[in-house]
């Protein structure tokens, strides 16, 4: 492997964090002949050409002769587009080097074989483990049918999410906030327990920075959702969900459904609470590969014993609200030890306005392990 190859390889993964093309995997391409940049694309939405196309359209005649650098193996498979290798090989591309091969077990596969049988050189592997992060929650979406998810919590210094008499706005500082909107809009769908939807009446919406809004998923296993609440008034502006029981009585479903609200029912826990498991799946059903949690508690409490959330971004304002104060972020019996703790790794710190802000994926250590999600 040359130098080379990592520094265009590297190139390839800036422009695969582009785009929104859910639920579609992101990929970045570029031509090249050295380390000069011939032409350069990202799939950018589901539906439009993949990156590999747009790369090899700028690049044009120039293309002959040179190498691909893709991120993810080209698809061999009709879908909504023509297959990759197809243009690969028409362009007179001499030589392809791959990041990661595709995971996905719905489709035939073979991008690199036959890109192989057509007489193209190809290298695989070149930034493996980056190109792999770049597609995990894709990934988690075609294998195992289930939403990638990431859990947002916003505490005070001593883990509190409000003060004794139960104000929470604000805890965290504006730059915080601004952040929260950009993990809206880059994610499919944004989760929340109905407690939370009763205490603020929250739109849920995408605000102050550029993005699109995520569908509102509200979990609600007695149907408490009022039908005056900020989301069920804009639920045929904004798509919404309500995840109940299979349990739950049909009138105050059929009132949500008049006002354009979807309501998704999954089996009940032994406690009468929604199947969170499951939900991930009646999710990914609907294309939803990524979806934000932001509470409350006891859904985020849940998540977490039951090893669901794949990901961790916590804000952590420096105030101190008291041992009073409203109970913490999560509601869960927790650890046993510290070594038995879900933690963050690999960490990610930076400061957010006067906040810390740490994330990162989720380990569940071994002797907590449950069935993967």
């Amino acid at each position: 492997m040359a130098d080379c190859d990592v520094s265009m390889m590297s190139r390839a993964l800036v422009l695969g964090r582009k785009g929104d093309p859910s639920p579609n995997p992101h990929v970045g391409a570029l031509v090249a002949d050295g380390d000069v940049v011939l032409g350069e694309g990202f799939h950018a939405s589901a539906g439009l050409e993949h990156a590999e196309l747009l790369a090899l359209r700028a690049a044009g005649e120039a293309a002959r002769g040179k190498t691909l650098y893709v991120t993810l193996e080209p698809c061999n498979h009709h879908g909504r587009t023509a297959p990759c290798v197809d243009a690969i090989i028409a362009a007179g591309i001499a030589r392809v080097v791959i990041g990661c091969r595709d995971p996905n077990p719905n489709v035939e596969g073979g991008g690199v074989e036959r890109l192989q049988s057509a007489g193209i050189e190809v290298l695989t592997g070149v930034m493996e483990a980056e190109s792999q992060a770049l597609i995990k929650p894709w990934t988690k979406y075609v294998t195992r049918g289930k939403s990638y998810l990431a859990l947002k919590l916003g505490v005070s210094l001593d883990g509190r999410i409000a003060t004794r008499s139960g104000a929470s706005k604000w805890i965290t500082s504006p730059e915080s906030r601004a952040r929260v909107q950009e993990l809206r809009s880059a994610h499919d769908a944004v989760l929340i327990g109905i407690g939370t939807v009763l205490a603020d009446d929250s739109r849920l919406t995408v605000r102050d920075v550029p993005g699109r809004n995520p569908i509102r998923v509200v979990v609600d296993s007695q149907l408490r959702l009022p039908v005056s609440s900020q989301l069920a008034l804009t639920a045929r502006q904004v798509p919404t969900c309500v995840v109940t029981t299979e349990v739950a009585p049909r009138a105050p479903a059929d009132a949500l459904e008049d006002l354009g609200i979807a309501v998704i029912r999954v089996p009940a826990t032994a406690e009468g609470r929604c199947d969170v498991r499951e939900l991930l799946k009646e999710l990914a059903a609907r294309e939803v590969v990524t979806v934000l949690c932001e509470g409350g508690a006891e859904l985020a409490g849940s998540l977490l014993a039951n090893a669901l959330a794949d990901e961790l971004h916590v804000f952590v304002a420096p105030v101190l609200l008291g041992p009073r104060g409203r109970p913490g972020a999560v509601d869960w019996a927790g650890a046993e030890t510290p070594a038995d703790a879900p933690r963050i790794h690999p960490v990610r710190w930076e400061l957010c306005g006067t906040d810390a802000y740490v994330s990162g994926p989720v380990c569940y250590p071994k002797k907590a392990a449950r069935t993967p999600t």
